[in-house]
């Protein structure tokens, strides 16, 4: 079965990469993501977690830019992670308008807030580096529509963990989807923070 109701960006792109048809998890993860719920998604490695994280965080912005504020944030583990989905990204969106942002922890602080202010849709980001953003009021969260976070196991350490809810303390609203290979019990906590009434995909 094709990927259906998807934006014709993301359909064309797909084409020209040659994926087909959704795995198992796609297909009940991205109808699930694009209803606008707030989601964990927990599946095998493999399983097509990333891509999923890339289509739905297209298909929310529709594949073009909008405003100079970020309308999707994506958090990573560390900065090899983060450069490495960057770059997934750009394979995506070479061909549409949107503008994906790397906070990268070598740069100073003051250099991100500029690149930023200038127009970002999309910003991926480790917590701490997005927490030092913050602190130095370096993002506007009121356009924000989207929250994932990527193999989300990483938050079990306490700095990333703390510096998860301090972040999202200042965001009003917004979608949160979380994805992981289980369903570990640092995630579970969240339930009683601003993933109060998500639901729970699981293959």
């Amino acid at each position: 079965m094709p990927f259906k109701k998807l934006h014709s960006n993301i359909k064309e792109k797909l084409e020209i990469l040659e994926i087909t048809a959704p795995t198992p998890f796609q297909k009940v993860s991205i109808p699930a993501i694009k209803s606008g719920v707030n989601l964990f998604c927990t599946s095998p490695i493999n399983s097509g977690k990333t891509t999923t994280l890339i289509l739905t965080t297209l298909q929310k912005l529709k594949c073009e830019a909008v405003g100079t504020a970020p309308r999707a944030f994506i958090f990573v583990e560390n900065r090899e992670r983060a450069l490495e989905l960057y770059e997934l990204f750009l394979t995506y969106t070479r061909h549409n308008s949107l503008r994906v942002y790397f906070v990268d922890e070598k740069l100073h602080v003051d250099v991100q807030k500029s690149d930023i202010f200038e127009g970002a849709d999309i910003l991926i980001s480790t917590p701490q580096s997005m927490k030092k953003l913050f602190l130095y009021n370096g993002v506007n969260t009121t356009q924000l529509q989207l929250f994932s976070i990527d193999d989300a196991a990483f938050l079990a350490q306490k700095s990333p963990y703390t510096d998860l809810l301090q972040i999202t303390q200042s965001i009003s609203k917004c979608q949160f989807v979380i994805y992981s290979d289980k369903m570990h019990p640092v995630l579970k906590r969240f339930k009683s923070h601003f993933m109060e009434y998500a639901k729970t995909i699981s293959i």
